[in-house]
């Protein structure tokens, strides 16, 4: 197994790769209502989803089982991402769970992704468990695409977003 941590302040992000499964957990200071929120509401998702740098444009987004969030996360270097996610299973505010993909539904098998969000006294322990369909895969992602990097930035930012709610 492979670890890997990012100690700031309270912030700790907790990550590893096992097989197919690259695993990352943080806790918030936040309640989970609002963290469940934040992740899901379409007019907070633009000012924190991906790694710091990158910026996103949603084309569509409908968050219940069976719907689509399709958008494009534009990198610092002006590269464009498609990504599609389907939704399976969303239970507020306790768990998501969806197939996150490249735009194209003709492009390679996407990676399945579950988000549970614990309370813990006004807290919330998120965990996001993303299984590839090979170890093989998963590595390539890790090694080419920054995943484990590009969690933890994504995880920084959704707690700015989230500090931002709460100092309102």
């Amino acid at each position: 197994m492979m670890k890997s941590g990012l100690n700031n302040e309270d912030r700790s992000t907790i990550a590893s790769v096992e097989g197919r499964e690259l695993v990352v957990t943080r806790v918030f200071n936040a309640p989970r209502e609002l963290v469940f929120k934040t992740w899901t509401d379409p007019e907070h998702l633009p000012h924190w989803w991906g790694p710091k740098g990158f910026t996103i444009t949603t084309h569509e987004i409908d968050v219940r089982p069976g719907g689509v969030w399709r958008y494009i996360m534009h990198g610092p270097d002006g590269v464009d991402y498609d990504n599609k996610i389907v939704y399976t299973e969303v239970a507020s505010p306790e768990r998501l769970v969806y197939a996150h993909g490249g735009g194209d539904d003709d492009q390679e098998e996407p990676f399945h992704v579950t988000v549970t969000f614990a309370g813990q006294d006004g807290r919330t322990e998120l965990t996001m468990r993303m299984v590839f369909k090979s170890a093989e895969e998963l590595e390539k992602v890790v090694k080419e695409h920054g995943a484990i990097e590009g969690a933890k930035s994504t995880l920084d930012r959704l707690e700015e977003q989230l500090q931002k709610q709460l100092n309102r």
